[in-house]
């Protein structure tokens, strides 16, 4: 009896010890491996489908983008920077040259330049950073969008001021000039939003899209003319007078100014679109822009 005790206390504590070095182990194995560094990124063992950065700096300046495309001023270049993961700051520059030839308004024959050319900055503000929309209020300081023109009446034909027909002298016909600019208000205003962060954090590329506004003021309109003569007939011959001394000519050109000052008023809101790509790079001693997420 004493022996067949001693044999069952035996092969119990055989059991037990197996059990215990099987229970340490198991241990061992479920203690979570550190971090597994992937690129700029780490795997944690808490949630291992989760990405974290783990050296990116949002220290200000620290990353500088430069970017390219189209907008509603003309050919759209901007330049930013990072002031913290919520804001950037940002300068907009635009150019266009468009030119005019034999443009007809009431009669009158226009050829000229399109002429844009604007500079400016904004704060880009970030809500959500990891989503990429944005809010952009900003200053147009330098704004040289305009349009001017040569005007002519060749002889023989007819253009109209205000509801009154005049004919331009076979012999002399009429020239002048005209302009309408569209930087009333400068410094002026602007407000946008879009989508897409330049800075971008999930590689160098992004492609920023905005739309908004500028408030330019009134566009102003100016015309005059300066040579030449207008007749009362086609063959210009009854009643003809010179342009710059005629009176009534002069007072209906005035007239007619303000009627085309009254249908561009509706553009001292200019509309703000642009759409284009952007490459980011991290300055000395910050890591690259890459963080997974919305560009």
């Amino acid at each position: 009896m004493k022996r067949t005790t001693f044999c069952l206390v035996l092969a119990l504590s055989v059991t037990s010890t197996s059990l215990l070095a099987q229970n340490t182990q198991t241990a061992n194995n479920d203690t979570p491996p550190a971090p597994q560094a992937t690129g700029q990124y780490a795997i944690t063992s808490a949630s291992p489908h989760k990405w974290t950065p783990s050296n990116y700096s949002y220290s200000p300046f620290s990353h500088l983008a430069f970017g390219g495309g189209i907008s509603a001023m003309g050919i759209n270049l901007q330049a930013a920077t990072n002031l913290n993961r919520y804001m950037n700051v940002r300068g907009v520059g635009n150019f266009f040259n468009y030119s005019l030839n034999n443009v007809s308004v009431n009669g009158l024959n226009a050829s000229g330049n399109v002429n844009f050319a604007t500079a400016g900055a904004s704060v880009d503000f970030y809500p959500f950073p990891r989503v990429g929309f944005r809010l952009s209020p900003g200053v147009l300081f330098y704004n040289r969008n305009q349009v001017s023109a040569t005007v002519t009446a060749p002889g023989g034909t007819s253009f109209s001021l205000d509801g009154y027909t005049y004919y331009a002298s076979q012999a002399n016909p009429v020239t002048g000039t005209g302009s309408v600019g569209l930087h009333t208000q400068s410094p002026a205003f602007t407000i946008t939003t879009g989508w897409g962060n330049m800075i971008s954090r999930r590689g160098h590329f992004s492609f920023p899209v905005e739309i908004g506004a500028a408030f330019i003021g009134s566009p102003s309109v100016n015309m005059a003319l300066v040579s030449g003569q207008v007749c009362q007939d086609p063959q210009g011959t009854v009643g003809c007078q010179n342009v710059a001394s005629y009176a009534q000519l002069q007072s209906n050109l005035q007239a007619q100014i303000a009627k085309y000052q009254n249908d561009l008023n509706p553009f001292r809101i200019y509309p703000i679109f642009s759409a284009g790509v952007a490459y980011s790079v991290g300055l000395r001693g910050s890591a690259p822009a890459a963080i997974p997420g919305p560009r």
